[in-house]
């Protein structure tokens, strides 16, 4: 654990934070906030079946939700980045649903749910702005499966960089260049498309000048026409 970073100086803090707490209430927030240890690439954060017992909200780098069927195959529910919050999928019967992974080395902050029970009571602000996260991620969870429903190929991926483009800008990050944590097969994974329906559309992109991509790295050279392709 690490204890020198705080909810104050935390360059992430506007994205998983309420805007109303004062700096009182930030503070006895950051009071039962715990810094979790790195996480390595590969490592794993929650089971699918573990008792609720944290959210987790992400520092730095990032990972991947998914479910297993009954036959272990594997299937992406989500993708995290800095900012966000992890764990929601418990709230429902104190369970978790789904398995949460890192896609590279991660910092994460613990925040414990009997605690987080405690100061939603005591704090308005941090109620509406749990509640505000669980509506956001059901709208996402919503227009993905519109996406996978009636979009093509084509479509789904250009949705898919657009939507990235948009939450590394929120970050304060280029939303014109960055850098792709999850491989090519979990992205077709999340998306419902093989690995070589993934390759074929990134180089087609790229050859209409649309797209510039080289190994992770993605360059969106014409961000109109990527947003014109995901509609």
């Amino acid at each position: 654990m690490t204890s020198h970073i705080h909810c104050q100086n935390c360059s992430m803090a506007t994205l998983c934070l309420p805007y109303q707490l004062s700096p009182e209430q930030t503070e006895k927030l950051d009071t039962v906030i715990q810094r979790h240890r790195p996480l390595q690439k590969r490592n794993i954060l929650i089971n699918s079946g573990e008792p609720l017992k944290f959210l987790y909200a992400v520092r730095s780098g990032s990972l991947k939700s998914y479910t297993l069927d009954s036959q272990g195959s594997e299937q992406i529910i989500d993708f995290h980045l800095p900012g966000d919050l992890i764990g929601f999928d418990g709230l429902i019967d104190g369970q978790h649903r789904s398995y949460t992974q890192a896609l590279e080395t991660t910092m994460l902050c613990e925040i414990p749910i009997q605690s987080l029970d405690q100061l939603s009571a005591e704090l308005p602000g941090l109620r509406k702005q749990l509640l505000r996260v669980m509506s956001g991620e059901l709208h996402a969870s919503k227009t993905l499966l519109g996406t996978l429903n009636h979009h093509t190929a084509q479509q789904r991926l250009a949705n898919f960089l657009v939507t990235l483009s948009s939450r590394f800008q929120q970050r304060g990050l280029s939303s014109r260049e960055f850098r792709l944590s999850m491989t090519r097969a979990d992205i077709g994974n999340y998306l419902g498309l093989s690995v070589e329906t993934i390759s074929r559309i990134l180089t087609q992109l790229q050859n209409d000048g649309v797209v510039a991509v080289q190994n992770k790295l993605v360059a969106i050279t014409e961000p109109e026409r990527l947003r014109a392709l995901a509609s």
